[in-house]
This record gives structure tokens, C-alpha cells and sequence, in this order.
């Protein structure tokens, strides 16, 4: 059956606050149109919501009943209505530790710069968020992803810090730092497929491996050694001039930044998110 949702909440405020006019206050209405929609909603129902005692009114059996069920409703519709502003207005987002210390949180700014009325919340995890509201940016095996949801494919290269010379491989070790996956699945980074382009096979290298690239990227710009990370992570510092590379040649890897499930995100917030991280990991 249908029912006035206008007639229904001037009887669910009636009913909760006990009185007509406190019901047209709370709805900005006359006492004498809530009356006339509970008068309506009555004939419509065939029913005795209120028993009406001169200016005094109580809910009938029948009328707490509906009472009951219609301020559950209207309050899982106001805290729906709640999430979806919320949404509109906010991008939370999930990612590698690495890509947000080093390419997200320092690019923050500039997208709320752009995007005055969108505020972005980061945190990180490796786990693959489920929610709706949370985009989470993930680093994966390409052959695993599909490929509507990949945002970037990684190349891998070796930088040092800006003021190292160029370093002769042939002469002494190189202290070469580099990543082991926590995810064992996931591809290695290609560092033989590196050596092989860059004709640098049989070089003398100390190899140091850490769980996350961002560290082989800090011992680099300490001076302790050079790194072969990927090249999404560098872009800022070899423009600040904190890292430099030495004219060698990227490899691609068989890794990617991706978004799982990227075209069911429906917000106007989350797109142009979604369409701006596409840009910065692709400059």
C-alpha cells in the first residue's frame, strides 16, 4: 500500500514528540496541516492511530505499532542520507606504505588545492578493502589484475643520491639495496632483466634487501649504497634533487598500481580522485 511519506513523517514526529504543534514546529508546519496529514493517513490506513482527548492526544496499540517501525525507518534513512554526504565530500583511501609516503601524502595538498570541497584521508595496509567508501590503491601482479583497474605499470631503475658521481661497476662492490616482497606471490623486482639491458651482467654488487622499497630508498639518499626501486616512487625526489639517476635504462616489471574494481566507485569525490592519481603516477 501506498502511503504520503509527507503524512507518514508528520505522524512519526507527532507520535515521538506527543503533540501536534510540537510536531509543526519540528516540521516547520501549522498544527492544522499535521492534523490534516494524520487525518489523511487515518482514512487512507482505516485506522485509529491516536486517541484524541480535546487538545491532548496518545497513540493507539495500532499507532505505537507504526510509531515503532516508522522512526526505525526514518532514522536508517537519515543515516544513510549521513554516509552518502559524507562520501561526497571525503576520499578515504588505503595503500602501500611506500606509495603513500612517497607519491600520496606529499601530493595531498595538491589535490585538495584543486579540489577545495574534498578533504582525502590516507592510511596504509595491504589488504584489499571491501567497503564502498574506501579506495584502496594496490601494488600487484599485473597477469592477476584486470586490466580496466590498473592505473599505472611499473618500470624498475637504480638511483643514488644527487650529489654521488656516477658509479663505475666494473671496479669495485656496489652496495645495492632492493625489496623482497612481503607477498611472495607477488613478481620479483626484475633487477637480472635490469643488469641484462644495461649490459651490466657479472657487476661486483653487495645485494641488501628490506620488506619495503621506501627504505632502500632512504639508505640511497643517505649515501649508503645506490637502489633499484620503481620509478612511480622516485618522480618527486629526482625532481627536489634528492636522488639522481645515472643513465641507465628502466625495465618494466610484471607489477602495477591498481584499483580493484575501479569503475564501481560512484562518487563524484572518488572519480575525480580516481582520475587524478592516474595523472601524478603517470607524469
Amino acid at each position: 500500500m501506498q502511503v504520503s511519506l509527507q503524512a507518514l513523517k508528520a505522524f512519526e514526529s507527532a507520535a515521538r514528540l506527543g503533540s501536534f504543534k510540537l510536531a509543526a514546529e519540528e516540521l516547520s508546519l501549522t498544527p492544522t496541516a499535521i492534523s490534516h496529514h494524520i487525518n489523511n493517513l487515518e482514512s487512507r490506513l482505516n485506522v485509529n492511530l491516536f486517541h484524541r482527548r480535546g487538545r491532548r492526544v496518545s497513540l493507539t496499540a495500532t499507532g505505537t505499532r507504526l510509531a515503532t517501525a516508522a522512526s526505525d525507518g526514518f532514522r536508517k534513512i537519515d543515516s544513510a542520507l549521513d554516509e552518502v554526504v559524507k562520501a561526497g565530500s571525503a576520499v578515504r583511501v588505503t595503500t602501500t606504505s611506500s606509495l603513500a609516503a612517497m607519491v600520496l601524502i606529499p601530493s595531498q595538498h595538491e589535490f585538495e588545492q584543486a579540489n577545495p570541497d574534498i578533504s582525502i584521508e590516507i592510511a596504509t595496509g595491504e589488504s584489499v578493502d571491501s567497503q564502498s567508501h574506501i579506495i584502496p590503491v594496490r601494488f600487484g601482479d599485473v597477469s592477476a589484475v584486470e586490466a580496466s583497474d590498473v592505473i599505472r605499470r611499473e618500470t624498475f631503475n637504480v638511483f643514488g643520491a644527487y650529489g654521488m658521481t656516477p658509479t663505475s661497476w666494473s671496479k669495485k662492490p656496489i652496495t645495492l639495496y632492493t625489496t623482497e616482497w612481503k607477498n611472495r606471490s607477488l613478481p620479483e623486482p626484475p633487477l637480472a632483466a635490469w643488469l641484462e639491458t644495461n649490459r651490466l651482467e657479472g657487476s661486483s654488487i653487495e645485494l641488501k634487501k628490506y620488506d619495503q622499497e621506501l627504505f632502500g630508498i632512504q639508505q640511497a639518499m643517505a649515501e649508503n649504497g645506490l637502489v633499484f626501486c620503481s620509478t612511480t616512487l622516485t618522480g618527486r625526489l629526482l625532481k627536489s634533487r634528492l636522488l639522481r639517476q645515472f643513465e641507465t635504462r628502466p625495465v618494466e616489471s610484471g607489477l602495477c598500481y591498481y584499483v580493484p574494481n575501479k569503475d564501481s566507485f560512484e562518487t563524484r569525490s572518488a572519480a575525480r580522485f580516481l582520475d587524478w592519481i592516474e595523472q601524478i603516477l603517470n607524469r
